[in-house]
C-alpha cells in the first residue's frame, strides 16, 4: 500500500510548487539560467518554479541542503561549475555530486574564452606558450578567486601547455576584467560574453574558447583545442539536480518540461547572445556529463597539487 501511494504522488507531480535551490545570490549566473527557463518550465507543468537562494561556499550550502531534501521533485537546485569543481577543492563536502543526485538535465553550456591583454605579442594559442616557456614563473593569468573556473581553467592551462604562469586570485570576475583591461595580468578565462564588448573595442585580444566545440556566438573562433591545446576544455554546465532516488515519473516529468522549455526559439536566442550554447539533454547524458566532469578535475586537482581544505 505504501508502495502504491508513493507511485500514484509520483504520477501526479507537480502537485504544488517546485522550490529551485539557488547556490548563489540574485543576479548571479545560476538565477539569470533559472529564469530564463522558469516562466516556460511553469507554464508546461502547471506549477510555479520559486527560487530559493542559499549563497556561499561555492553552492555547496546549496547542494546540502537539496541532497538532504525528500526525493519527491519538490526541491531540486541550478547547479553551475562549481558543483564538479568542488571536490577538487574541499575534502570534507558532505556528499558527493556524482553519486548522492539526480540528474535531471542540462539547460545551458558556457565555454569561457582565453584572453591576453594587447600588449602581450601573442596572437594564438602556440605563440601564448612559447610565451610563457621562455618566461617561466613571470607570466601572470588571473581568476575570480581561487576555486572558481577561471583558476582551474589557468591550473589546467599549465599542465596542459607544459607551462608555469602565476595565479593572481582577484575577489570576482569584474575585478579580474578590469585587471586584464589595466595589464595587471597578462591573460584570463572570462566568460566570453563578459569580455566579447571589450575584445570588439581592441581592449583585450581573444585566442581562443574553451568549449568541446565551437559556441554558436562566436562560430569563426577556434577553440583551444583547435588551436593546440589538445585536452583543454573548460566549461560551466548549468542544469537542474535533484535529491538521490527521485522517481523516474519525476524526473522524466522534469526533464520533459525542460526540454520543452529549450526547444522555445526565444529562450535560445537569448542564451546565445549571452554566450551560452542550449542544450536540453537526457538525464542520462546529464548524469554521465556530471561524473565525468567530476573526475577530470579530481584529476586536475592531484596532477597540479591543490591542496583540499
Amino acid at each position: 500500500m505504501a508502495f502504491a501511494s508513493v507511485v500514484a504522488h509520483a504520477q501526479s507531480y507537480p502537485a504544488k510548487p517546485v522550490r529551485v535551490v539557488i547556490g548563489g545570490s540574485p543576479g548571479s549566473n545560476a538565477d539569470f539560467f533559472f529564469r530564463l527557463v522558469a516562466t516556460r518550465m511553469s507554464g508546461i507543468l502547471g506549477q510555479q518554479l520559486v527560487a530559493d537562494y542559499r549563497p556561499g561556499a561555492g553552492g555547496a550550502i546549496g547542494a546540502n541542503l537539496t541532497v538532504k531534501s525528500p526525493p519527491d521533485g519538490y526541491v531540486v537546485m541550478m547547479v553551475a561549475a562549481g558543483f564538479v569543481m568542488n571536490p577538487a577543492l574541499t575534502k570534507s563536502l558532505p556528499y558527493d555530486p556524482a553519486r548522492d543526485f539526480t540528474a535531471l538535465g542540462l539547460v545551458a553550456d558556457v565555454p569561457a574564452g582565453l584572453v591576453v591583454h594587447p600588449s602581450l605579442p601573442a596572437r594564438n594559442v602556440g605563440q601564448l606558450i612559447a610565451i610563457a616557456r621562455a618566461q617561466p614563473g613571470e607570466l601572470n593569468f588571473g581568476s575570480a578567486g581561487p576555486g572558481t573556473v577561471s583558476h582551474l581553467a589557468g591550473v589546467l592551462f599549465n599542465l596542459v601547455g607544459k607551462v608555469n604562469t602565476v595565479h593572481v586570485p582577484y575577489k570576482s570576475s569584474a575585478p579580474s576584467l578590469v585587471g586584464l583591461i589595466a595589464g595587471q595580468i597578462a591573460f584570463s578565462f572570462p566568460t566570453v560574453s563578459g569580455a566579447i564588448q571589450h575584445v570588439n573595442s581592441g581592449k583585450l585580444r581573444l585566442l581562443a574558447q574553451t568549449g568541446v566545440k565551437r559556441s554558436l556566438m562566436l562560430k569563426d573562433m577556434p577553440t583551444a583545442q583547435e588551436a593546440g591545446l589538445p585536452g583543454f576544455v573548460v566549461n560551466s554546465g548549468f542544469g537542474y539536480v535533484g535529491p538521490g532516488g527521485m522517481p523516474l515519473v519525476v524526473v522524466e516529468n522534469f526533464n520533459g518540461a525542460l526540454v520543452k522549455a529549450m526547444q522555445d526559439p526565444l529562450v535560445r536566442k537569448s542564451m546565445i547572445d549571452n554566450g551560452a550554447d542550449p542544450v536540453g539533454n537526457t538525464p542520462q547524458q546529464h548524469d554521465a556529463y556530471l561524473k565525468s566532469e567530476v573526475a577530470k578535475w579530481l584529476k586536475v586537482g592531484r596532477e597540479a597539487g591543490i591542496k583540499q581544505e
